[in-house]
């Protein structure tokens, strides 16, 4: 399980606080720690002061951005009136490598005009750390999209179920040939297109 604190530097008056999350610790359970400054009312005087609390946010697998994490009654107290809830909403720092579409992770790679054609073998590093070996055996034209089942994100509605990876290719041609290298693929293509 992951932890890690984070400082809210806002004023509370309103109800909503938005927390960015990297996708990678949303795979699996994770702790955060945020610390928070708000008015409390102290009963001792019936005036408020200004006092820090840490609240704990524990990550479930496969949320996504959007959903609310709601701590009640937690906002800014003042005489005669009742706390707003606190809700954090939960939004995604972009990943290097994945982009994340509901369920699933898109990763976009780049091969050249060769390997569409004679095929190559793939290597990925998941977002939990393995290494994912994805031998690519058929001809792949441009825009093709190769589908991975059970590589995406947990399905935070059904435990134990994923999404899948999608690997969009991008066919990287050369920008120029010679005369030579031209027959050469007559030869060799001529009959099969």
């Amino acid at each position: 399980m992951e932890t890690s604190m984070h400082t809210c530097t806002r004023d509370l008056t309103s109800p909503y606080y938005f927390y960015v999350h990297p996708i990678k610790p949303m795979l699996a359970n994770s702790t955060q720690f945020i610390n928070l400054t708000f008015s409390k009312l102290l009963d001792i005087d019936n005036r408020s002061r200004t006092v820090e609390e840490i609240l704990t946010i524990e990550i479930k697998p496969g949320w996504k951005k959007g959903t609310k994490i709601t701590f009640p009654e937690k906002g800014n107290q003042e005489p005669g009136v009742i706390p707003a809830d606190l809700i954090f909403v939960v939004d995604e720092k972009p990943h290097a490598l994945y982009k994340r579409d509901g369920n699933d992770l898109v990763v976009n790679q780049e091969i050249t005009l060769l390997e569409a054609l004679t095929g190559k073998t793939l290597d990925l590093i998941t977002l939990d750390g393995r290494n994912l070996t994805i031998p690519l055996n058929d001809i792949i034209k441009p825009g093709a999209e190769k589908v991975v089942q059970n590589e995406g994100m947990p399905m935070s509605k059904e435990p134990g179920r994923k999404g899948n990876l999608r690997i969009k290719f991008d066919v990287r041609y050369p920008s120029r040939l010679t005369a030579e290298q031209k027959a050469d693929l007559r030869r060799v293509l001529g009959g099969v297109l």
